[in-house]
């Protein structure tokens, strides 16, 4: 079972009722996007209100989790602390199956289901994160990135960092100056 599964069977179900819920657990596998995302195994931390309404549960909540990814620039680890909010509205089951039945309901395939007894924050924490993460990280604003020749980062060359190159194409004409190649250099 997920740590990130709650129970509600102790939530009453009058409108308004709110329950607690506070959980520190490690960080899944898949939680963020593929460049950048909660650092699997570091410490997370949920606090949450669950709140009976008239379809299902209201959760709001928060999350402290470490981020972990690379700049998409440079390539350099991006390491940081970073609060998630959220807040969903997790159906009951039959209140699912009416808004499925509903043609005109094009996102009930996408809604939060409650279980019979629980409730998975999971993916209403990967929604929020994945949403709050930037979609290019950079390690700063004003990233210089990797030099195209050596690959090093132009960061952490001098200002003056270039590379000569001759194109091949007229390469044949060097040949053709006086001089020997240590006097052209």
């Amino acid at each position: 079972m997920n740590g990130l599964v709650v129970d509600i069977l102790d939530l009453p179900p009058t409108i308004g009722a709110t329950k607690q819920v506070h959980l520190d657990l490690v960080a899944p596998e898949d939680l963020g996007a593929e460049v950048i995302g909660a650092e699997p195994g570091s410490p997370l931390v949920v606090d949450a209100a669950l709140v009976s309404m008239e379809d299902g549960v209201l959760v709001r909540g928060t999350a402290q989790a470490r981020i972990h990814g690379e700049c998409v620039r440079c390539l350099t680890s991006i390491d940081e602390d970073r609060e998630i909010t959220f807040d969903e509205l997790y159906l009951l089951p039959n209140k699912v199956a009416e808004a499925r039945a509903d043609e005109e309901d094009e996102e009930a395939d996408d809604l939060f289901v409650a279980g019979e007894t629980t409730i998975d924050l999971e993916p209403a924490l990967r929604d929020a994160l994945i949403l709050g993460l930037p979609m290019r990280p950079l390690c700063r604003p004003d990233c210089a990135g990797l030099c195209s020749q050596c690959g090093e980062r132009l960061d952490d060359l001098p200002a003056d960092h270039h590379h000569d190159i001759i194109d091949s194409r007229w390469a044949a004409l060097s040949e053709l100056l006086p001089g020997s190649d240590e006097e052209r250099d």
